[in-house]
């Protein structure tokens, strides 16, 4: 199995070819220069899942943008270099910080048309079934709109000329491409776009050009969302569904409005919370936390720390599958605090509240409680590993926490022929019973830590479900276990399985031994996972209140980068 330490060794000359767009073997040594993980400046930072992202969003830094700027040029360029993970033709979760201390947010999420029919429509894994109507490019484009400095044109130029003259694979990338070859070759368009003449993936480190996609772009960029919902674009997508038996429409593209979002609150420690609803998972976040603030969280050894965090994702994981089959328009009741109590009264996980003063008076002597893990049958999509996020920050005080995704990797398999990219799958039961109009909901979940006001935390992930125990578990480390965001990130993670907990095993940075050992002991089932990247990958912004530097951390389990506008 690769451990953390791998990804940064295997992909090391190709971040030089990166960056230097020279061959892979070329270059000067020292890739933690060009590419970091970990950066600060009191002027701004941008993390993202690939360095070329990052710094397209720092260029519009150093133009003088705000975070919004950058966040949107970050997204559109990784759309181009991570396309396995995110896509033009996705959804996007966006959560904002304005200078002046308010909140607000995107929703920009993947919608069945009014007209699809759920008994009737034909169901799939991937495919043109699964396509729905994208949701990225208005969503991106209401951001700069609302609340950006820099025209379209000049925001997107770093993703255009990323896609026109080509980048290097890292091999992170390389390997999903491949992984999804077999299914990338069954339609026209994702063969002859992401495939070699030969019907092969490309290897880590090709030079992988994409001129259909730098000619949709630069329409995007000229034409604005008209161009992708009510225009050229748009014409040809309805041709190709129509052709292809798939579900989008005229119409349902041309009604298509990313909307303000739902902004959700609660507090922990002292920290006030923010987060966004349906079709977003903040509540639950916000919610788990708040179970554990039932706990002294800080105390704890490392297995009762690894069980109880364990158990209550479950918990709440639970809740929400049956509020989601009940019909429930919000998960808001989530971040009640005395939902919070009740939550944390039920729970017994015998070696957490065994060592946990704070759990007096709650059962120390009941079996283990792991809700079954019924969650993904409920609309809310698959455990594995998908997604990306990134964070963006500037010296006046904006941040923003942006989610994008196609789900899983290579999102529906399907790109229409001459665009350039690959839809998200939305529909067809991927993401379970969708009732025409209604948007993906999802476990996305950009989040911000606030104290007195100022930020402390910029969070999201990538991960499917382990999105959520992925930030929650930073959150802990940081606010009760005193951990600097680098650290926290490194720091092993557990997720719920159905009767027990995965726990992360990889080489150097997993759970040891005897915590495994102990978390069994307990009649708690344990599945060790080495696997990089299975945990969630967050790239967040820890800011430090007496100098005001934004610290920018990038997942060390991918192959990120954190970018201050000082950096070129």
């Amino acid at each position: 199995m690769h451990d953390r330490k791998h990804w940064r060794a295997v992909g090391a000359a190709i971040v030089l070819a990166v960056w230097n767009c020279t061959p892979a073997d070329s270059g000067p040594d020292g890739e933690d220069a060009l590419a970091p993980q970990v950066a600060s400046s009191a002027d701004g930072v941008v993390v993202a899942a690939q360095p070329l992202a990052a710094e397209a969003g720092a260029k519009m830094l150093r133009a003088g943008g705000n975070a919004a700027d950058a966040a949107v040029a970050a997204a559109f360029a990784v759309s181009v270099v991570e396309p396995s993970m995110n896509s033009v033709g996705g959804r996007t979760q966006i959560l904002l910080r304005m200078p002046d201390g308010t909140f607000a947010g995107i929703d920009a999420t993947t919608q069945a048309p009014s007209t699809y029919d759920p008994e009737t429509a034909p169901q799939a894994s991937y495919g043109y079934p699964t396509v729905g109507v994208p949701g990225a490019v208005a969503g991106l484009t209401k951001l700069l709109r609302e609340h950006g400095t820099l025209p379209l044109e000049e925001v997107m130029a770093p993703a255009i000329a990323l896609a026109e003259e080509g980048f290097r694979l890292l091999p992170g990338e390389a390997a999903r491409h491949d992984a999804g070859a077999g299914q990338l070759a069954e339609f026209e368009g994702s063969r002859a776009h992401f495939l070699t003449p030969s019907g092969e993936a490309r290897a880590a480190g090709d030079l992988f050009v994409q001129p259909d996609l730098a000619a949709t772009l630069r329409v995007i960029a000229q034409g604005g969302a008209d161009a992708f919902y009510r225009g050229s674009i748009a014409e040809r997508i309805v041709a190709d569904m129509e052709l292809h038996g798939g579900a989008v429409t005229s119409r349902s593209l041309a009604d298509y409005q990313a909307v303000d979002a739902s902004v959700v609150r609660g507090s922990y420690r002292g920290h006030d919370l923010v987060g966004t609803d349906i079709p977003a998972s903040g509540s639950v976040t916000i919610g788990i936390l708040q179970i554990l603030e039932n706990f002294d969280m800080g105390a704890l050894d490392h297995d009762s720390w690894a069980g109880l965090v364990g158990a209550a994702v479950a918990q709440a994981f639970s809740e929400r599958a049956a509020a989601r089959r009940s019909g429930a328009g919000d998960l808001a009741f989530m971040t009640a605090k005395s939902w919070a109590a009740d939550m944390a009264a039920e729970l017994a996980v015998p070696g957490a509240v065994r060592r946990a003063a704070a759990a007096a008076g709650y059962p120390s002597d009941a079996a283990v409680r792991v809700a079954a893990a019924d969650w993904d049958d409920a609309g809310w999509g698959p455990t594995h590993g998908h997604t990306t996020h990134l964070s963006a920050a500037d010296g006046a005080g904006m941040y923003v926490s942006l989610t994008q995704t196609i789900g899983p990797n290579l999102g529906s398999k399907v790109a229409t022929p001459g665009l350039g990219f690959l839809y998200a799958a939305t529909l067809g039961g991927y993401l379970g019973y969708m009732e025409p109009g209604e948007r993906a909901r999802s476990s996305i979940s950009p989040l911000m830590v606030v104290r007195d006001g100022e930020p402390v935390l910029v969070l999201g992930a990538a991960g499917g479900a382990r999105i959520i125990s992925a930030v929650v578990q930073a959150v802990l480390r940081v606010v009760d276990q005193g951990m600097s965001l680098p650290d926290a990130l490194a720091a092993a993670r557990v997720h719920p399985i159905d009767g027990g907990i995965a726990m992360e095993t990889s080489p150097g940075i997993g759970w040891s031994p005897e915590v495994v050992a102990e978390v069994e002991s307990w009649g708690m089932e344990v599945q060790e996972v080495e696997r990089a990247g299975a945990f969630g990958r967050i790239h967040g912004i820890w800011v430090n209140g007496d100098t005001g530097e934004k610290v920018g951390v990038a997942d060390p389990d991918w192959e990120g980068a954190a970018i201050v506008p000082g950096a070129s």
